[in-house]
């Protein structure tokens, strides 16, 4: 097997230039899926599965896309890992977003709760307020709730009935915003390591094959 078979022709070798500039337009790839499914989930408020579900795509392709960049599939994986930030902050932000800058706070008390007949874990909270019963119910979902009835507690419900009524101490929007930007960040960094690697290992003549492991 001759040189030529081994490495690329000195034509075809990938340069430092194109692939910065390939490797950052992964990174806006990352920061537009970001965005993007942020802006789904505004638009499709009180549906969390759209965004969810899109979101998930989303972080699919980044990997993919990732792979083929890296020339490996280690680095891909990882990414998943600031994928889940990324996806629970644009999916959560903007519900909670809408609770903070148009929601009404009331201060409540619990009356009765659903799974106190069943012994389950689907909890609903019947909640009274000063002007009476509050049609809105505060859901809980697992066998540990922070609330049980008597307890006063602060409430935000939405004026417009879009988003569910949650409790105040469970709304940070801005927590949920650090969360997505933490994730952006981390794919950030995945993607320069993974275009800084890419470019060693194109240059070495690695090709992108699936059976390239390492």
């Amino acid at each position: 097997m001759t040189a030529v078979d081994v490495k690329k022709a000195p034509s075809e070798a990938v340069t430092r230039g194109t692939y910065f500039l390939v490797t950052l337009a992964v990174v806006m790839l990352g920061w537009i899926i970001a965005a993007v499914n942020t802006g789904i989930s505004y638009i499709a408020l009180g549906t969390d599965v759209i965004p969810i579900v899109i979101g998930l795509i989303g972080c699919v392709v980044f990997a993919i896309v990732l792979r083929f960049l890296h020339c490996a599939w280690w680095l891909a994986v990882l990414s998943f890992l600031p994928a889940v930030s990324v996806l629970v902050g644009s999916v959560q932000y903007a519900p909670e977003a809408a609770l903070d800058n148009r929601g009404v706070r009331e201060t409540v008390r619990i009356t009765a709760d659903s799974a106190a007949a069943n012994g389950g874990s689907h909890h609903r909270f019947t909640l009274e307020g000063r002007l009476g019963q509050l049609e809105e119910t505060l859901d809980y979902d697992g066998d540990h709730p922070d609330w049980e009835v008597g307890d006063r507690i602060e409430v935000i419900s939405d004026p417009k009935g879009v988003v569910p009524l949650a409790a105040a101490s469970r709304v940070d929007s801005g927590g949920q915003l650090g969360t997505l930007v933490l994730g952006v960040v981390g794919w950030t960094c995945v993607t320069l390591l993974a275009g800084l690697r890419g470019f060693v290992r194109r240059s070495a003549g690695r090709r992108p094959a699936f059976e390239d492991t390492d």
